[in-house]
């Protein structure tokens, strides 16, 4: 009986022993992963975002302003931690997984989140680690178009929002009214950084990009750039061909409609009087812009017109200020936007263009004509472009930075 007892107490023993060392490597990990931080150099931020990294400008112009500043910054994009979902709730799932993973072992001071769908995963891993949370929210993302009529999906994206978004340090946003909508609902305060473009004058001279004019013989340009997806208007921008024989279409950029638009203009008569160039670097998409801007101080009819178009689909859209909106006024190309409120309000505040009475090709058109009936100079987008600086914004989003690490 003794000898059982005294090998039980032993057995007793190494179980607690075990049970301990465990307990001390974990608590030697997790302190490991927190002062992965801890370093004598540049301070670092990271930076997480779903989707393709190459052509995401607003956090390509972030990552370069923080750099200017002399952080280091890691950009992780769904490439990067090779997800294998591609979509659905089982692409958020596994990326949200992953990129908490990636963020346990990433010396990081500052996790930075690019909108809702990478917030749980930066969030955690924020928390564990004792790292400030920064969030940039794109967009009202429970109210993206993709979402209308999916309620149980939205409600899971609107508490996700509610739970994390007053815990981040800090809060950016595009414009005013997303910066409010959140304010009211959630109580949180945002600091809003517009969408402004990096294409700068200087002295007269394009600071990006060349000015290179394309052959298109009499044709006047439809500039379309950014995403081809749903309410975004290419459809429109095709059938107002139809009502204006003299100008050819040019869209730049890739989405989930992209082929569908593609079949959907070859069945028009006007068919060779579209361009689809695809998905463009921002070196090129910025050389494209600056080819079709005004050339000179003098007024003169405008070669091309820029097209932003948003159907009223949700909120997300209602309140959005494209980036394309900033490039058309640095670029000096008169525009056409949807009347909605955030977009028209540039337009109809510095005369940069037109805004359409309606929907429809019919409308775009009518819109076309009000632009091109008239000259335009380069005088003309001098005011916006003194309200529209790169430099100011991101000034504005560097402090906040700053203020965070101090």
């Amino acid at each position: 009986m003794l000898i059982k007892n005294s090998s039980a107490k032993i057995r007793i023993f190494f179980i607690l022993r075990y049970i301990v060392i465990k307990k001390e490597r974990f608590k030697n990990k997790f302190k490991r992963f927190k002062g992965l931080g801890d370093s004598k150099g540049k301070k670092r931020v990271v930076m997480a975002v779903t989707n393709d990294l190459v052509t995401d400008r607003r956090v390509m112009r972030h990552a370069a302003a923080l750099r200017g500043e002399g952080y280091e910054v890691l950009l992780v994009g769904r490439n990067d931690l090779k997800v294998r979902c591609r979509r659905g709730w089982r692409f958020y799932a596994e990326y949200n997984l992953r990129l908490w993973w990636r963020l346990l072992r990433t010396r990081a001071d500052v996790v930075w989140a690019n909108d809702t769908d990478t917030l749980l995963g930066c969030y955690v891993a924020a928390r564990m680690r004792g790292r400030k949370l920064v969030m940039d929210a794109h967009e009202l993302f429970p109210e993206v178009p993709e979402l209308i009529g999916r309620e149980r999906v939205k409600r899971v994206w609107e508490r996700l929002e509610r739970r994390l978004m007053p815990k981040c340090d800090v809060l950016f946003t595009v414009c005013q009214s997303i910066a409010d909508y959140y304010g009211e609902r959630y109580g949180v305060r945002m600091t809003v950084v517009r969408n402004i473009s990096e294409l700068k004058v200087d002295g007269g001279q394009w600071t990006v990009g060349s000015r290179e004019e394309e052959s298109v013989g009499s044709l006047k340009t439809l500039l379309y750039q950014g995403a081809v997806n749903v309410g975004r208007g290419v459809d429109w921008a095709i059938d107002a061909l139809e009502f204006l024989p003299d100008c050819r279409l040019v869209v730049a950029g890739g989405g989930d409609l992209l082929e569908e638009m593609r079949g959907y203009a070859a069945g028009k008569p006007w068919a060779e009087r579209v361009e689809f160039k695809g998905r463009l670097t921002p070196e090129e998409l910025s050389k494209l812009t600056l080819s079709c801007g005004v050339r000179s101080s003098s007024s003169r009819s405008p070669q091309a017109v820029g097209l932003v178009m948003l159907e009223d689909m949700g909120l997300s859209y209602h309140f959005a200020l494209p980036n394309r909106i900033g490039d058309f006024v640095a670029a000096g190309v008169p525009m056409v936007v949807s009347d909605l409120p955030e977009m028209a309000s540039v337009v109809r505040r510095f005369g940069v263009g037109t805004v359409m009475e309606g929907t429809g090709g019919r409308a775009l058109a009518e819109a076309v004509k009000r632009v091109l009936s008239r000259d335009w100079g380069e005088e003309d987008f001098a005011e916006a472009r003194k309200d529209m600086d790169w430099e100011k914004e991101m000034r504005k989003m560097t402090e906040c930075v700053n203020s965070l690490m101090c």
